[in-house]
Formats: structure tokens, sequence, C-alpha cells
């Protein structure tokens, strides 16, 4: 190295930093483009899981930097002897790194563990600490980030997402059952609510038939509608319907609030206000 250097004349230095500096741009770029080629290539091809191959492309340009920072260390004898000091008050130095990227290691260690136990992979539909839900987009060394349905993205450091509890609903299959639950007042025909709100989620597009064959034996119907509490003012009913994903699951839930609604103010079941009663007391 030290010939190389010699031989660029007075401004060696300087030259073969910048030399450096641009082949690490060079090869971090091709390495970060031909692991991405393989990756969707072999998603496509064998469906394999893409979270472990995202973290090491996400973890490829700390590699190429970190190496190439240290050729330049090492081949510049005034930066060589300046971390030959530093190295030698090792103890001291460590102490301060160690508390100054506690956070970082913590955050990285984080990162390892979700790739090798997959709590969620990219793609997946997730729910952090019943707060933060949404899309998995990326899984880097430091963070994950999830795209929400508002299409806004969540950065969510590794240590924190690590130590919450996360729903994931696309881990092992995506049906998914909706809760969709109204209120009726206790003077309404409760059976002939219960058919209305059969009959709405049976014709919905996005209802999914997830009947055993033994259920269909014993005639239970496609969408279960039971009786779930008595409330102060109301009667609440809950449909047991079911969807491909949470996504379809969602919109059918919400299409539901408006036809049932129609429904029930064209067949006179009754939606109650609260109901309070005031005693007005005189001395």
């Amino acid at each position: 190295m030290d010939s190389i250097i010699s031989f660029l004349g007075g401004y060696g230095h300087l030259i073969f930093v910048v030399a450096v500096i641009i082949s690490a741009l060079i090869v971090n770029r091709f390495l970060r483009f031909a692991v991405h080629r393989y990756i969707q290539h072999s998603s496509d091809e064998i469906k394999v899981d893409v979270t472990r191959y995202t973290l090491i492309k996400n973890s490829m340009s700390f590699i190429v930097f970190a190496t190439a920072a240290g050729l330049i260390i090492y081949s510049i004898p005034t930066l060589r002897n300046l971390s030959i000091t530093l190295f030698a008050s090792a103890g001291i130095f460590a102490a301060v790194l160690g508390l100054a990227s506690q956070q970082a290691f913590s955050n990285i260690i984080s990162g390892i563990f979700i790739v090798i136990f997959k709590p969620f992979r990219v793609g997946d539909i997730i729910e952090v600490g019943n707060a933060q839900k949404g899309v998995v987009e990326d899984i880097t060394l430091r963070h994950v980030m999830i795209r929400n349905f508002e299409n806004r993205r969540i950065i969510i450091p590794n240590s924190i997402i690590s130590s919450e509890t996360i729903i994931n609903s696309s881990i092992k299959e995506e049906l998914t059952c909706e809760f969709c639950e109204f209120g009726i007042s206790y003077d309404s025909d409760i059976d002939k609510a219960i058919d209305i709100i059969r009959n709405e989620c049976e014709n919905h597009p996005n209802l999914v038939d997830a009947r055993t064959e033994e259920d269909k034996l014993n005639n239970v119907p496609r969408v279960v509608v039971r009786v779930i509490r008595w409330d102060e003012s109301s009667v609440a009913l809950r449909a047991y319907t079911w969807a491909k994903d949470p996504g379809s699951a969602k919109a059918l839930h919400y299409d539901l609030n408006y036809s049932v609604k129609k429904r029930f103010d064209a067949e006179g079941i009754e939606i109650p206000y609260p109901h309070r009663t005031v005693v007005m007391k005189q001395k």
C-alpha cells in the first residue's frame, strides 16, 4: 500500500482515500443490486421467505464501508499511529464506546433475533402493542418499517418491537374472523334482527364460508349471530363473519354498518339512543 501511495505523488494520501471511497460506493451499489435481483428471482421461483435476505442486503453497506474505513486507516501512517494510540487506552475508550452505543448494539442483536425466530416477516400484517398496525415493509439492523393503512411509514427500533406484544395476521394464514356488533332496542323483534344481519352478511361478496364439513352436516349457518350481552339501552348482537384477509374483513365490517342500518330502518328494528333517567328533587 505504501508503494502505491508513493507512486501517486505528493497528494497520494488524498487520492488513495478518494479512490477507496469511490470503490466502496461502486462495490456497495453492485452488491445491493445483485442481492436484490437474487431475492426477487428466488421469491418468484420458489416462494422463499425474503426477510433474512432483506436484512443481509441492508447490512451490506455497513460491511463495505467499515472495510473501506479499516483499509484507509491501515494504509495511512498518521491514522495508523493514531489508532494504535487509541487502542493503547482501550479500557477507557471501550467503556465510553459501550455506553454510547448500547442502544445501537441492542437494536442490532434484536434485529438478528427477529430474522432467526421470525415472529413476523416482510409482507406480514402485524399489530404492535395494540397501537400500530400495518404491513411490514423492511427490516434493517436498526429498525422495522411498517406501512399502516393510511399509507404512512412507522419506524420502530428493533429493541422496542422485540419487547412488545405482536399480533401477526399473516404468520400461518390470513383467513380472518371479524366480529360485527349491532345494538337493537329491547322492544325490537330479536329474531327478525338476527335474520336481517345474517342475510346482509351472506349477500356480501367478501364473505368466506369457513364451515367444516361437520358444521354443514349439522346445518350450522354460514354466519353465526349471537346475543352477547344486555347493555343499559340495547341488546348487543354479534355476527361472526369470515373473510380471506384482514383488509377484506374490515371492508366487510364497514359495509355491513351501512347495509344493516338501512335494513333496520326499513323493517322497523330500532337502534336506540342511550337512555337516562333524571330525577328532580325539590326541598
